[in-house]
C-alpha cells in the first residue's frame, strides 16, 4: 500500500516536472538533502541542500527532459524509509525525433516524508551523448517541456 501511494505522489510530481514545474518535486526534499548523480557527464554532481538541487532541476527542466517512474518501492518506518524508483527519461526534438532515451534507478532515504538523500543511476554513456547533443547547433534553449528548441 505504501509503495502504491508513493508511486501516485511521484507520478503527480513528475507530471509537474515534465510541464516545467519542479516545485512539487523539490518540496519532497529536506533542506539539507544530499543528491548524487555519478558519472563523467555535465549532469554528474554531488551536492547538498535544496538550493543546490534546485539549480540542477532548473537545468533539467530547461533541457526539456521528460521523466517517468515505472515502479516505486518504499519500505521501513517513517523516520527511516528506503525508496527505490525505476523509470525512463527522454528528450525529443520539436519534430518528434528522440535524441535521448535512458533508464534510471533512484535509490534514496526518507525521514518523515522528506527525502534526506538519494542517488540516480543510469547509463552514463547516454548522458554523455546527451551532453554532445546539447552542445550542438540544435541545442535546447528555453524550449517547451518535452521538446528541444533549435536556435
Amino acid at each position: 500500500m505504501l509503495s502504491w501511494l508513493a508511486k501516485r505522489l511521484l507520478d503527480r510530481n513528475m507530471t509537474h516536472l515534465r510541464a516545467g514545474d519542479y516545485g512539487p518535486l523539490l518540496r519532497m526534499d529536506a533542506k539539507d538533502v544530499r543528491f548524487r548523480f555519478p558519472g563523467d557527464s555535465s549532469w554528474a554532481t554531488e551536492l547538498e541542500g535544496k538550493q543546490e538541487l534546485e539549480r540542477w532541476l532548473e537545468r533539467f527542466v530547461r533541457a526539456g527532459i521528460q521523466i517517468f517512474a515505472d515502479e516505486v518501492v518504499v519500505k521501513g518506518p517513517p523516520w527511516n524509509m528506503t525508496v527505490c524508483v525505476r523509470g525512463t527519461d527522454h528528450l525529443k526534438t520539436p519534430e518528434g525525433e528522440t535524441v535521448y532515451e535512458n533508464r534510471y534507478v533512484i535509490w534514496g532515504r526518507m525521514s518523515w516524508g522528506l527525502l534526506k538523500e538519494y542517488e540516480v543511476y543510469e547509463d552514463t554513456q547516454k548522458a554523455a551523448a546527451l551532453d554532445e547533443y546539447l552542445a550542438g547547433p540544435d541545442r535546447p534553449t528555453n524550449s517547451a517541456p518535452g521538446t528541444a528548441a533549435t536556435t
